[in-house]
């Protein structure tokens, strides 16, 4: 792997199972197809034989949490696989590789009670070791704000981190502080149930007020740093993304973006192929001047706009889930950073005064 905001290479050499999600750090998704020919057999015992470096009894304990699934719906160990049978499993991570180090990292803590924290990550935090990061990270503050928690082990898998947010990416994160917390929140973003909603400043003008982006995400071949969306439908991970535009900026766009899916770089990636990489997003191009006219004015006014928000403009606004022991539904929003907001008051200044060119 490349960096710390590209985690799905969950690779092994079988050519019949494929790791699929984008949570590789904070869990292992697989996926398989059954063969036409194939015998019925224990899915425990199917998937042992397939997956590498997994146990048995790993794969049975994600069968008892509802991790393993066949043709959609949850299945026991003894279940007994079928040909053409669609069979999925997410399993914990395992332990990191070098031990977590507590770190006195400031937090945004929004909420926190026995079970579960929810922060609101600044851009520029790395969320968990890897690749080069393995201090300053959003984990390593976790370990010191928990560091009293006599239940609560950095380095376990079975708690801690339940999705992520790309590095220069702002906004909210729930954390599972016990065990049974994880397994429920995890059953709740393997199954799409969580409500994400972001903010992005796109560039562009988007025709369309409100639409869905549906389309495959996977590495990109030409460039291995990026993701694409793929025109054969049999490669790559379904992803599907929701917008509506917010506000209509000149030669940008305020648009919400609701994940329905959780792929790497998802909005990123989608809203680059309808057209509109978000502004100043330079993996993809947007730190370039792509809408907008050659007078010397404006390219100055842009060139402002990227130091004022040096990083993309995204920003993960809300953030719905059933709580794992109330049963309550609960919801959480974060007011845009400063960096964005005066990003968009720049915009707003500059379509209302265009004698800036």
């Amino acid at each position: 792997m490349i960096e710390e905001e590209l985690p799905d290479e969950l690779e092994n050499d079988l050519d019949d199972i494929e790791p699929v999600g984008d949570e590789a750090q904070l869990y292992e998704h697989f996926r398989v197809v059954v063969d036409k020919g194939q015998a019925m057999v224990r899915v425990d015992k199917y998937l042992f034989e397939r997956i590498v470096n997994a146990s048995r009894n790993r794969i049975q304990k994600a069968a008892e949490s509802g991790f393993v699934m066949a043709n959609g719906k949850p299945v026991k160990s003894s279940y007994k696989v079928k040909p053409l049978d669609v069979i999925t499993v997410m399993m914990d991570r395992p332990r990191y590789e070098n031990e977590i180090i507590p770190e006195d990292i400031p937090l945004n803590i929004v909420y926190e009670d026995s079970y579960v924290m929810v922060v609101n990550k600044p851009a520029g935090l790395v969320v968990h070791p890897g690749h080069g990061n393995y201090h300053g990270t959003l984990v390593n503050a976790l370990a010191w704000h928990l560091k009293d928690v006599p239940d609560y082990d950095a380095n376990d898998p079975h708690v801690g981190l339940v999705h992520r947010i790309d590095k220069d990416t702002s906004g909210l994160l729930v954390i599972a502080k016990t065990p049974d917390a994880k397994t429920n929140l995890g059953l709740q973003f393997y199954n799409k149930t969580t409500k994400r909603k972001y903010r992005a400043l796109v560039w562009g003008n988007v025709e369309k007020d409100e639409g869905t982006i549906v389309g495959n995400i996977a590495r990109n071949p030409k460039d291995r740093m990026q993701m694409a969306v793929m025109s054969d439908p049999a490669v790559g991970k379904h992803a599907v993304t929701h917008y509506r535009v917010l506000e209509r900026l000149g030669y940008v766009t305020l648009v919400e973006c609701v994940l329905e899916t959780g792929r790497t770089h998802q909005i990123r990636v989608h809203m680059k192929h309808i057209g509109h990489v978000l502004f100043n997003d330079e993996r993809y191009g947007g730190h370039e001047i792509l809408k907008g006219t050659h007078f010397s004015k404006y390219k100055q006014f842009v060139n402002n706009c990227f130091d004022t928000c040096p990083r993309q403009a995204l920003h993960a606004m809300t953030l719905g889930f059933v709580h794992p022991v109330t049963g309550k539904e609960v919801f959480f929003t974060s007011e845009l950073p400063d960096d964005m907001t005066q990003l968009i008051d720049k915009w707003r200044s500059y379509i209302s005064n265009r004698d800036i060119e």
